[in-house]
């Protein structure tokens, strides 16, 4: 199965945290299964860190890509086609971050890894 790690997956992910469900978890630590991040969920990190809003171990830069290695999470870059749905996509979600996850998970054909039901409204497949 192919993954792309909402922003907060991520996170809970990689700080162990208990609000990443089994499922997500479990899934995400499957070797077989390929892991993948957007960037933009690394520009949501960095912003909210600068804004106070989300605390970091370390600073940005020590941590990624450092840690993304580290959990064998792949950075997929942001194409155009990526980018063509979002004229067209419906306003599911106000957060430019998140309608463009929901687009690369659709162009890409990617399972989301989210909490978030709101994507299901995009006909995507969302594990959690």
């Amino acid at each position: 199965m192919k993954l792309l790690l909402d922003t907060h997956a991520l996170l809970w992910f990689q700080n162990g945290d208990l609000k990443l469900s089994a499922a997500a978890k479990s899934a995400i630590e499957d070797p077989a299964n390929e892991r993948w991040v957007s960037p933009i969920s690394l520009l949501e990190i960095a912003l909210k860190n600068r804004l106070g809003k989300l605390p970091l171990t370390a600073p940005f830069g020590t941590l990624y890509p450092a840690e993304l290695v580290n959990d064998d999470i792949h950075l997929l870059p942001i194409e155009p086609q990526h980018i063509e749905p979002l004229t067209t996509l419906p306003l599911h979600h106000k957060d430019p971050f998140d309608r463009l996850i929901a687009a690369t998970a659709l162009v890409e054909a990617l399972t989301l890894v989210s909490k978030d039901p709101l994507f299901d409204a995009y006909g995507l497949t969302r594990l959690w």
